[in-house]
């Protein structure tokens, strides 16, 4: 017998142990299988409200949603490093939109639970799957009283074309985490209909101060889309506060085989481990895209510095040297230090990450490419 975790424990994100049998385990991993070939190479197959599907909700629920709700907590700890002390009010309105079974919702009040200040958190999910809202409602309600929160929580069944139907409101927080993908899949202007949505939604929705948060998958082509509906958003006004430290257009766009995305190391439930044990999948880094925009002025590189720079790739390492490619204000640009030049001024360069934010001191930019040198000193900041 297997030991299949479904329900809600002690802790409200993690599932108690029920008894499986090999065969019932075996065609739950079948379902896992399915789905994670629909959200991967089999995409242009991926049905309308996929999670309508009751065996590819339970698969979600039981091997997606452990990791997937952990990916909002990048976004939050960029933006809670700001010195306006953009997430320090004492009453945050949070508006979920295409929420599925509370993923993201699940995931900031995770978050929250871990600090000092925790604002009274006020939800509205939306979604147009019934049940989704259903399964949200029940997390919701073991999360807050499992962490002791002070939230609330309201449900629209709706679905995102028809947002607007909605009553305006200025919430602090917009999320829309994994949405924008799946919206006009099949259509030659899918992203400009994405920017024209998205747009409206910002207009409609976003508070003067407010955050919208947008969390996408890690394939080449999803994140792609991201940029570019990133750079039309950008023409209507919008700021990008993270993870880009540039205002201009997205440098990664120039070559079609470059994309941005995150990859942060993540301890697989027990579940997982034994999923990935029997269908040869692995699910052991947080891989995503994100996007932080906003109405004024704050941005990330009110903290990092104007010549900040954004490690966007893993390390590239060849004999004799140490590569990364990183973003800053310049574009993207490949950065090196050879081993000979390695000294205790820039020994934190051995230890940077994808996705983590570095300031130098002394960098010799050499136009195509940035050299470390002896004499460079590398500041990593902590964003992560």
């Amino acid at each position: 017998m297997k030991k299949m975790k479904n329900r809600l424990s002690e802790d409200p994100l993690m599932y108690r142990d029920e008894f499986l049998s090999d065969k019932d385990m075996k065609i739950f991993a079948e379902d896992v299988v399915r789905l994670s070939r629909l959200l991967t190479r089999e995409r242009e197959v991926l049905p309308d409200a996929y999670l309508r599907d009751e065996r590819l909700r339970h698969a979600y629920r039981a091997y997606f949603l452990p990791s997937n709700l952990l990916k909002i907590h990048k976004p939050l700890k960029e933006l809670s490093l700001h010195p306006q002390n953009l997430l320090l009010k004492e009453k945050l309105s949070i508006i979920d939109i295409g929420t599925g079974p509370g993923t993201a919702m699940l995931g900031l009040m995770d978050f929250f639970s871990r600090q000092d200040k925790r604002p009274r958190l006020e939800f509205l999910a939306v979604d147009q799957v019934a049940q989704n809202l259903r399964e949200a409602e029940e997390m919701f309600t073991a999360v807050q009283q499992g962490k002791a929160l002070d939230a609330s929580l309201k449900t629209v069944q709706s679905t995102i074309e028809n947002i607007h139907h909605l009553t305006p409101g200025d919430f602090d927080i917009i999320i829309l985490s994994n949405v924008l993908n799946e919206l006009f899949v099949h259509d030659e202007k899918k992203n400009e209909k994405r920017t024209d949505l998205l747009t409206s939604i910002l207009r409609r929705f976003l508070a003067d101060d407010g955050s919208c948060i947008i969390i996408e998958p890690a394939l080449r082509e999803t994140s792609r889309d991201l940029l570019m509906v990133r750079d039309s958003i950008i023409e209507q006004g919008f700021l990008v506060y993270s993870p880009c430290l540039r205002e201009g257009k997205c440098p990664a766009l120039e070559n079609p085989k470059d994309w941005c995305h995150e990859e942060i190391h993540w301890e697989p439930t027990p579940l997982v481990q034994e999923i990935d044990r029997l269908t040869g999948l692995r699910k052991d880094a947080l891989k995503f895209s994100y996007l932080i925009l906003r109405n004024d002025r704050a941005a990330l590189r009110d903290i990092s510095g104007e010549n900040s720079f954004r490690v966007v790739s893993e390390p590239l390492v060849s004999k004799g040297k140490r590569e990364f490619y990183v973003c800053g204000a310049d574009g993207r640009k490949l950065m090196t230090r050879l081993d000979k030049d390695a000294t205790l001024l820039n020994e934190d360069y051995t230890r940077l990450e994808r996705g983590q934010v570095v300031t130098f001191d002394r960098l010799v930019n050499e136009g195509e490419r940035y050299k470390v040198t002896k004499d460079t000193t590398t500041c990593p900041h902590q964003t992560r």
